[in-house]
């Protein structure tokens, strides 16, 4: 059974937005007291938190598909709809977000750090929002806005100080025992260690986490054995330690060239060039270990490493290895930042954008694509005409139709607004200064029509009582 996932693909999609709500405020002797519709609510976002008790992305291998929850739609009265629910998913400390393209999105590094990977759309606006000294008692109101829905994939790459890396069976997992309290599985068989194992060290004053990443074998850096999938995990690491083999039984194998064909992996793979090696000779309580080092040391600190005779089993050199660690370690933080935020990866618009671009296609289509002109299509009801007539207002402001009479549009020509999977489309007809104003006056409910005729008269019917009451003052010697 899995145990240990540090890479899953996500398909998240935030709350839509709940939807605005079109009515008018009615009472005894007053049938329109004007709109009263609420907004809707907006849409649950998606969000990432670091939380240090998480280690492993299992959770989310098992269940990818994640939502939140809807608005609630506007009422009348002036209630607005409720919020939708934030989702928020627990991820460990150093996972790495990527779009489905491979491109970053985002580095969550530190405890509560924070991502919002999927927006919830915002609610429509209800007819009240909509009114205006030009647009009295709008009959209409806006639709909510879907909420963002997009693949992200999350990798988790071990943030460690110090990274043990070697063949398998080269004494990794019995080192970090005997440093740290970790306990990981130990036995002589290859690929013992699964997965990476983290422990905390202490030496004197300075405390470090140490990983100890599954076992490196020639070809790692292009799939083979478990290399490249726990590769990423050293990225993050201030230190490499090599573990060298010295009591190796297979005769094809010394630690020189073990060394060798490790770095060859860690350059293949890329970014650690800049890391400090230490070379630790392991195994040396046993007599041919003990040779074997001493022959070799000489040859590894000419090349400049340090190099560190140790053994698990017997302890010998680990206190000398783990303030030598400590001081490499304590170098490394001071020459990083004070503090390591997040790092979010921000794609600015260019100032000059229009918002929406016009392109003509084969079939003598114009297609018209920008954020602004498919957001109001989605926020339109398309069954009232009033809605329709202010969609039309609302691109002629964007300067979507002077757009297309540049572009070579004429009338009756084919205007899709939206991707091919899911667009709008409709005969254009250039003569249209502003949509609405082919429905009629914009902004008045039809229904004032019927209640002109009373309204006048009342309204006369006042003014009759005024002037009567002028006259009386007028002439009353008492007034």
């Amino acid at each position: 059974m899995t145990t240990f996932v540090d890479r899953v693909a996500l398909r998240l999609a935030a709350g839509n937005g709940g939807h605005g709500c079109a009515s008018v405020f009615r009472e005894k002797f007053r049938p329109l007291g004007g709109p009263d519709g609420g907004n809707g609510g907006r849409g649950g976002d998606v969000v990432l938190v670091v939380d240090q008790s998480v280690t492993t992305l299992l959770e989310y291998h098992h269940s990818p598909h994640r939502k939140a929850s809807n608005g609630r739609p506007g009422e009348g009265d002036h209630r607005a709809g409720a919020h939708g629910k934030d989702l928020v998913l627990l991820v460990p400390d150093g996972t790495v977000v990527l779009d489905s393209a491979g491109e970053v999105l985002a580095d969550l590094v530190g405890e509560g750090t924070t991502f919002v990977a999927a927006r919830g759309g915002r609610g429509g606006l209800g007819n009240a929002a909509l009114a205006s000294p030009r647009r009295k008692a709008p009959g209409f109101a806006l639709l909510g806005e879907p909420g963002e829905a997009r693949d992200v994939v999350l990798e988790l790459k071990t943030v460690a100080d110090v990274a043990l890396v070697g063949y398998p069976s080269a004494g990794k997992s019995s080192l970090i025992s005997v440093l740290s309290a970790a306990k990981p599985k130990i036995a002589d068989y290859p690929f013992t260690t699964l997965v990476p194992n983290l422990g905390v060290v202490t030496a004197g004053s300075t405390v470090y986490t140490m990983a100890d990443v599954p076992g490196l074998i020639p070809g790692a850096s292009d799939g083979r054995g478990l290399g490249l999938e726990f590769l990423r995990h050293v990225e993050r690491c201030s230190v490499l330690v090599h573990v060298l083999d010295c009591a190796t039984l297979e005769s094809d194998r010394d630690p020189v060239s073990d060394l060798d064909v490790i770095e060859a992996e860690l350059a293949q793979y890329g970014g650690l060039e800049d890391r400090p090696r230490v070379v630790v000779l392991n195994k040396v309580d046993i007599p041919d270990g003990k040779d074997l080092a001493d022959i070799i040391r000489p040859d590894l600190e000419a090349r400049g490493y340090q190099v560190f005779e140790v053994s698990a089993v017997s302890r010998l050199g680990l206190k000398e290895l783990s303030y030598a660690l400590a001081a490499i370690v304590g170098r490394a933080r001071a020459e990083r930042p004070q503090q390591e935020a997040t790092r979010v990866v921000i794609r600015p618009k260019a100032v000059d954008e229009t918002g929406f671009t016009v392109t003509r296609e084969e079939d003598g289509f114009f297609r018209v694509r920008g954020d602004k002109p498919e957001l109001w299509v989605r926020q339109t009801d398309f069954n009232n005409d009033e809605a329709v007539g202010y969609l039309a207002d609302r691109l002629n402001r964007l300067g979507v139709e002077e757009q297309l009479m540049k572009s070579g549009a004429r009338a009756g020509d084919g205007v899709a607004i939206g991707p091919e999977d899911n667009a709008v489309v409709f005969d254009w007809e250039p003569t249209v200064a502003a949509g609405a104003e082919m429905l009629g006056r914009r902004g008045e409910d039809h229904r004032m029509e019927a209640l002109r005729p009373a309204v006048q008269r009342r309204r006369e019917r006042e003014a009759q009582r005024d002037e009567v009451s002028r006259e009386y003052r007028d002439f009353n010697p008492f007034s």
